[in-house]
């Protein structure tokens, strides 16, 4: 009878640490994954920067530009641009993706700098950030398919003939990474990819330790599982490294050497899985998505001289 009673006491324990594990799981995926509609304002190791961002986001309400709109057929679901033309006609184009929790407003300084060096423009609100349809963040799995889509309406508003750079900053720079793997068109030159992660299920459980410190088994495969059923994949088969070792495309890697959300050391293992001409540069002192905002004249020149050699 004894032996019974510890069988069965062990046996509800058993079942009351899997239910909480489940039920932390649902947390931490709805907490990463479920849309993001909260307004985007700057972190707070992010607001020495905060008065140059804000005039840039008033330029960007001020520019000309026109909104475009990519309609999913299957689904219904809109996703939305804005497109801001050059300032001379050009063929020169430039596709960016916005970090998680963000939206193409956040990018204006990309914005203005990119219009500045003669590029027409086109910042999308990604799936299920800012005026686009979606329910879950996909972290660039899905988004991919999403930029193969407004790669086309560039070359459907540019022509044939257009030289189209691919930029992204954080989860953007894993939408650009993931894309880099597709079959992609012969107008697209280069990329840029700015503190991006390897996959998304290494991020997941960085972040897991750094936040939680908790080991990824079995939080991890749970919360995979999740996202597999109600997102559609797993999240380390969200992989920019893997991605990359089809990549032929010049790209260049940008990371700050003091990012404790996104490691550094990603950016070197994605450097290293490329197989195209690339280019990497740690920048000193810049934490996650600082390395604009620590020198935006070296940026600029890092970036010039990047084009330069493979752009133009």
């Amino acid at each position: 009878m004894g032996f019974k009673k510890a069988a069965a006491a062990l046996g509800v324990m058993s079942t009351a640490v899997g239910a909480g594990a489940f039920m932390f799981s649902n947390y931490l995926f709805k907490l990463g994954m479920n849309r993001k509609d909260d307004e985007p304002v700057p972190q707070t190791s992010q607001l020495r920067f905060a008065y140059a961002y804000y005039r840039y986001v008033d330029w960007f309400h001020a520019i000309p530009k026109e909104e475009w709109v990519l309609n999913e057929v299957d689904t219904g679901e809109k996703m939305i641009a804005s497109y801001v033309p050059a300032k001379e006609e050009t063929n020169k184009t430039i596709i960016m993706a916005h970090g998680v929790g963000c939206n193409r407003e956040t990018m204006a300084n990309f914005i203005k700098m990119y219009h500045e060096l003669g590029f027409n423009v086109l910042a999308p609100d990604d799936r299920a950030h800012g005026d686009s349809d979606g329910k879950y963040v996909s972290y660039g799995w899905k988004d991919r398919i999403d930029y193969l889509r407004w790669i086309k309406l560039v070359l459907e508003k540019v022509g044939d003939d257009a030289e189209i750079l691919m930029f992204g900053i954080s989860m953007g720079a894993g939408i650009v990474t993931m894309l880099s793997g597709e079959d992609l068109p012969k107008q697209v030159k280069a990329i840029i990819a700015d503190c991006g992660y390897t996959n998304v299920g290494d991020e997941f459980n960085y972040l897991l330790k750094d936040m939680f410190h908790l080991p990824p088994y079995p939080i991890e495969p749970l919360v995979s599982a999740i996202n597999w059923y109600k997102v559609g994949y797993r999240l380390h088969n969200a992989s920019c490294t893997e991605a990359l070792k089809k990549n032929d495309l010049p790209t260049l890697f940008i990371h700050g050497d003091s990012d404790i959300y996104v490691p550094t050391y990603m950016s070197y293992e994605n450097y290293a899985a490329s197989n195209g001409p690339k280019q990497l540069w740690i920048v000193p002192g810049a934490g996650h998505e600082e390395s604009f905002w620590v020198n935006p004249v070296a940026y600029k020149k890092r970036v010039k001289d990047f084009l330069h050699t493979y752009f133009d």
